[in-house]
């Protein structure tokens, strides 16, 4: 924020009846200390991530439970409230403090404001584009994904405001949801000599061909620069098939050894991976490449201050990962000498909108995409009273929320809803309307299940569901949180042997009968079964019942029991 903005910003906050106390002031100035970053180097790459459609300004809070397991505990991603400050040497209470953990969320929360937002996002990538001259803009992925307007236009609105944002390089994972010929009519029609859409990972199930270009190189201040795409491999698995059905995904660690050697070849000083692969897998992957100067990472929705540092065979490589939900820029300038990269420097800039003005283009863009829909997202469903939010290794109020919904309109005694990571927040005394459920549940396979499943097959989710969660191989590892439970009790042992996670499963104060069985409701299945039942979609069972509430007391959670 430059001093113009920033008085722009007092005086909007006078004209609307606002004054600010010396605290706001204070906060005001650190927020503007915190958009003057400094120009470094000859090369700059500006990158955000898991956006999931999220146009507007939000709330979002981050874990309070982040469990690594093996060589990663008590390690970046994995550190949450106090240890991440302490770890970073972030001040506590200060603006960066809120962005980064779930500390005193609510207080600060009201304090700061909401974060992210495309228009405010859209000033702060200008600014930094106009003092690094060259600088390209990486969008991780995640992005055509996440609302209500990106679910009803097929993701269009989500293009357009990227279009409009300048995205230079993206590569996918939710996208992929919309269907294969969907995909390709943006990358080939919107995209077509805009946006490099990356991945060298996916190819044709026949003859294995590239679906996408693997990779771009780009001058930049006399350095030329590669991105390549890593698409995010378990997209077949943790989503449903149907929708890709003639690509394979995987890692594809040999071949992105290939891509690396080949960009050097046609002269590549710096070679950087836009990923989507999550941030344990990058720090496994950068581990056994070489040649890549940094990896700047998405899907795992960890903000992470600085970049870790990982040896390899032909030296090191940065690796990074963004947040999510437009609430974060990642700026990573390289200042190349001789053909080398001499020396670097990285800020993950918090997009507060109270202190970032808006773009006025983009405000009026995202204005017309959401006019015909305004009706539909505005409509209240009830109150809550309590905070509501979804990130977390095991549950979050709003995910017990959905869970407790699920088992009263289905008569089910137990309900399973997916470990997503995105979805926005709702602070004590906030409306719930259409567009924060929707935030939670708008997605292309919704459907509302309620499914006989005995005691014995229960086990085998959650085991299974917790061995991709904590399996202490990476590689093995998809990236979600751990499958939110209702009305079933257990515990959890994250570093033991897989098969040997789950113990202590109750019903009602009674154990869980492996030969029983149960009625169990869920949504977000990805078999062919799901797909064709006839359950309705999971938003309209929930606003239905939301609006019988009316008022939303605090939830209590149900979380396992943590066993060592």
């Amino acid at each position: 924020m430059n001093r113009r903005e920033f008085l722009q910003v007092l005086a909007v906050a006078s004209a609307g009846g606002m004054t600010l106390s010396h605290h706001d002031a204070i906060a005001a100035q650190s927020a503007e200390a915190m958009y003057q970053l400094p120009r470094f180097g000859n090369v700059h790459l500006l990158h955000f991530t898991d956006c999931h459609a999220q146009l507007k300004p939000i709330y979002f809070r981050e874990p309070s439970v982040n469990i690594g397991v093996g060589a990663a505990a008590g390690q970046p991603p994995h550190l949450v409230g106090e240890d991440l400050l302490k770890r970073f040497r972030i001040a506590p209470g200060s603006a960066e403090a809120h962005a980064f953990t779930y500390l005193d969320f609510t207080e600060a929360a009201r304090k700061y404001g909401k974060v992210g937002g495309f228009a405010h996002l859209a000033t702060l990538v200008k600014r930094m584009k106009a003092s690094r001259p060259g600088a390209l803009l990486l969008d991780g992925g995640d992005t055509w994904q996440g609302s209500g307007t990106a679910l009803w236009t097929k993701g269009q609105d989500m293009v357009d405001a990227a279009l409009a944002l300048g995205v230079d390089v993206m590569t996918p994972h939710w996208e992929m949801t919309l269907g294969a010929e969907r995909v390709k009519q943006i990358v080939d029609g919107d995209f077509k000599g805009k946006v490099a859409f990356l991945a060298q990972n996916i190819k044709t199930n026949d003859f294995g061909d590239p679906v996408f270009d693997p990779y771009v190189i780009k001058q930049m201040n006399g350095v030329n620069v590669a991105i390549i795409g890593q698409a995010f491999p378990y997209t077949p698995i943790a989503n449903p098939r149907y929708f890709t059905p003639d690509w394979t995904f995987g890692i594809q660690e040999d071949n992105l050894q290939a891509m690396i050697d080949e960009a050097r070849g046609k002269g590549a000083q710096v070679v950087v991976l836009l990923s989507h692969n999550g941030m344990d897998v990058d720090l496994k992957l950068a581990s056994r490449v070489r040649g890549l100067d940094a990896i700047l990472g998405g899907h795992t929705h960890d903000g992470v201050p600085q970049p870790i540092v990982v040896k390899n065979a032909g030296g090191t490589t940065l690796v990074t990962n963004a947040g999510s939900n437009s609430k974060f820029l990642g700026v990573l300038d390289f200042d190349v000498r001789n053909g080398k990269i001499a020396d670097f420097r990285y800020k993950l800039l918090p997009v507060f909108s109270n202190y970032l003005p808006a773009d006025p283009a983009m405000d009026a863009l995202i204005t017309r995409i959401r006019a015909p829909y305004q009706k539909q997202l505005g409509e209240t469903l009830a109150t809550t009273q309590g905070l509501l939010y979804r990130r977390g290794n095991f549950n979050g109020t709003f995910d017990q929320l959905i869970l407790d919904g699920l088992m009263q309109t289905q008569g089910a005694e137990i309900a399973f809803s997916p470990g997503f990571r995105w979805g926005t927040s709702l602070l004590p005394g906030q409306a719930i309307r259409m567009e924060e459920l929707l935030d939670q549940t708008a997605i292309t396979y919704p459907k509302v299940t309620v499914t006989p499943m005995t005691g014995a097959t229960i086990k085998t989710v959650l085991e299974d569901v917790a061995d991709n969660l904590f399996n202490p191989d990476p590689y093995y590892q998809q990236g979600g949180d751990m499958v939110r439970v209702g009305g079933l009790q257990y515990s959890i042992a994250p570093a033991a042997a897989m098969g040997q996670r789950i113990g202590d499963l109750t019903l009602n104060g009674k154990p869980l009968d492996a030969d029983k069985t149960y009625k169990v409701a869920g949504w977000a299945g990805v078999s062919e079964a799901a797909r064709d039942a006839a359950g309705p979609p999971v938003w309209e069972v929930m606003a239905s019942w939301l609006r019988q509430q009316k008022e939303i007391a605090p939830r209590k959670l149900n979380e396992p029991k943590l066993r060592s």
